[in-house]
């Protein structure tokens, strides 16, 4: 395996504590076309997908039809939530003194929200302005296209098997995997489920950890792997 050279973050759920406050948000207002999911099993279930997908789904499943302006409730109501109480996933700041890869963020979520989130724990300024926001960026193509790796990849001048992602998704490791990425799992958000490890290992990551302070280790073990 080739030496590593870029290290991409996903944000929701690795970097920030959020996935569960979008899935509470979305809990209570699916409740109004009938559609009772709690949100451990939204988180579970869609956790890495956009929003519109996460519509598409449920309007397929479910026969209706979502108002126009829906999305844009639900999108605002939760960035307020999440402008109030997201916090980061703990150990980040120690673990992002540890690595000593050029670093970026490779996200679902809109440049706006990522911004808010990042900035409200302060860690906006050690990512930009290399924040990719899928839908934003390149093809604007979400997880679990492979096409944001493949973009961040391309901006860093990095082959793709010489960078290592961390997901908390399915979706997003999927993703990561179909760009050639090393991926590693993560369950240390408060939105994790039993069987969540499992899930992101049969999705392709090498190796899964529910703590922030072991992946400098990780990226380590990568490291002298390739160079034997």
């Amino acid at each position: 395996m080739p030496p590593l050279s870029l290290a991409i973050f996903d944000c929701d759920g690795v970097l920030v504590d959020s996935e569960i406050i979008a899935a509470r948000v979305e809990s209570v207002m699916f409740k109004e076309f009938g559609i009772d999911m709690e949100a451990e099993e939204i988180a579970s279930r869609f956790a890495g997908l956009t929003l519109p997908r996460i519509l598409d789904i449920l309007a397929d499943e479910n026969g209706i039809v979502f108002p126009a302006d829906f999305e844009d409730r639900v999108e605002k109501e939760t960035d307020v939530r999440l402008g109030r109480e997201v916090e980061a996933i703990a150990g980040v700041e120690a673990m992002l003194d540890r690595i000593d890869l050029p670093r970026c963020i490779c996200s679902n979520s809109t440049t706006v929200r990522l911004e808010m989130e990042l900035g409200h724990v302060r860690l906006w300024d050690r990512f930009r302005p290399y924040v990719f926001a899928a839908r934003e960026v390149g093809s604007c193509r979400g997880k679990p296209a492979p096409d944001v790796f493949l973009y961040a990849c391309e901006q860093f001048g990095v082959a793709p098997a010489r960078a290592v992602v961390i997901e908390d998704s399915v979706h997003g490791v999927v993703a990561a995997v179909a760009a050639g990425c090393r991926v590693v799992g993560f369950t240390g958000g408060s939105h994790t489920y039993p069987g969540h490890a499992d899930a992101l290992s049969e999705a392709g990551a090498e190796t899964v950890i529910s703590r922030l302070a072991d992946y400098p280790a990780v990226i380590e073990a990568f490291g002298a792997w390739s160079a034997a």
